[in-house]
């Protein structure tokens, strides 16, 4: 079975409506289309440009739950959430009770910092600054295992996106934070998006992943899709990445419940 969990349309900054995505998704061979649209619950009401406004969630909701039980491929109700450390319960307050099959949990921000808007502000930054947005970022990570409101943490390590890497990794904070999302029963995804970056790698690097394997957190593969023709976009690649780390599974999703299908059932029509 194909699946694919993060993906974006217009509610947010996608490039097609959820439709269109269906349309390709069925040419494509898709088995499960989750959307997962930007949400953000900012800590001082800010409506970020590339995210739905908060007062969008239940039409978003509708609408997607509009596209249940047509032909193609089966859709799953997602949410790509900000996360702000110290803002859980507001965060949690806006999703409760909803419908959901997955949420994604995504650090975009340490501190006033956004970490993958544009390479400008890492460009005008010492080397000691860089390092520290690294080492923050993980600390964020960690605290967003331990919430326990999501059930993909996304795009690991995306502080990499422009290029700007950490003189040493923050081995001490990876490790935690991966500890956390291994004691919440987190799971990560293979994000196939950075390959396309600056950077030139997939979220998160063979080494984090290998060291999520060893900890036994599971995972997905995700295109992080801004237009339909990503949906896929080097799925056959993470595969590869995937046995590498010493994978056999993938993690699939339902009504936030979890099950696992052997790699070599996800890859079968490529």
């Amino acid at each position: 079975m194909i699946a694919t969990y993060h993906n974006h349309s217009t509610w947010s900054d996608g490039k097609a409506c959820i439709a269109d995505l269906i349309d390709r998704a069925r040419d494509l061979g898709v088995d499960e289309l989750g959307i997962s649209d930007h949400f953000v619950v900012h800590p001082q009401g800010k409506q970020m440009p590339w995210a739905m406004r908060s007062d969008q969630l239940e039409a978003y909701i509708a609408e997607i739950q509009s596209h249940r039980g047509m032909s193609g491929p089966v859709v799953r109700l997602g949410l790509e959430v900000d996360w702000f450390p110290g803002h859980e319960e507001p965060i949690r307050a806006a999703l409760r009770g909803r419908p959901f099959d997955y949420l994604i949990g995504s650090v975009h921000h340490v501190g006033e910092h956004a970490i993958d808007g544009s390479p400008h502000a890492w460009e005008s930054m010492s080397q000691q600054e860089r390092d520290e947005i690294h080492r923050r970022y993980w600390i964020n990570m960690k605290s967003l295992a331990e919430s326990g409101i999501f059930d993909i943490a996304a795009h690991l390590d995306l502080p990499k996106k422009f290029g700007f890497h950490a003189s040493r990794p923050p081995e001490q904070e990876i490790d935690a934070a991966l500890d956390a999302l291994a004691e919440a029963g987190t799971i990560v995804e293979l994000n196939t998006a950075g390959w396309h970056k600056p950077c030139r790698d997939g979220y998160p690097s063979i080494d984090i992943l290998k060291a999520c394997r060893a900890r036994g957190i599971a995972v997905t593969i995700s295109a992080d899709a801004h237009e339909p023709d990503h949906l896929l976009r080097d799925f056959p690649r993470a595969v590869q990445r995937l046995q590498n780390a010493g994978y056999e599974h993938v993690a699939r999703f339902a009504n936030r419940r979890l099950s696992f299908e052997p790699i070599e059932a996800a890859i079968a029509r490529f």
